[in-house]
């Protein structure tokens, strides 16, 4: 089973992880791990440096329990929502596990959702962690 977590660096994003982590183990799972950088003027290669540390950093954690894992920095012109739909297609992902937080109306216009679109446009099943 191949899961795909979408992450960010925030809390649900790590709730999203255990929950990955659970599942690798009980359907012996492969775990792909996703930041998803928008290519933008303000974009700046600290922010992709620390990004591509920490996930080195989680799939070390990961291997370390025994769990099979790769990560992945992706810095494009698409949404993050666009990316991850983007990558489970090209990668056949049997399951994608993201988290989410609570926002308003007005800040969903505003910034959008990455879990909404993600939840109406993947091929595969969603499992949201909050």
């Amino acid at each position: 089973m191949k899961i795909l977590v979408g992450y960010d660096g925030s809390k649900v994003a790590e709730d999203a992880l255990k929950m990955a982590q659970k599942h690798a183990n009980a359907f012996k799972g492969y775990i792909f791990i996703v930041t998803s950088l928008e290519q933008s003027q303000t974009l700046q290669k600290e922010d992709i440096d620390k990004a591509e540390g920490k996930l080195e950093y989680l799939r070390t954690s990961f291997n370390l329990d025994d769990i099979s894992c790769e990560t992945h920095a992706s810095v494009n012109y698409l949404s993050p929502g666009e990316d991850l739909v983007q990558f489970a297609k090209d990668n056949a992902i049997d399951e994608i596990i993201i988290g989410v937080r609570r926002r308003s109306k007005v800040g969903k216009l505003i910034f959008g959702s990455t879990a909404q679109y993600v939840i109406l446009n993947a091929p595969c099943p969603v499992v949201t962690v909050k």
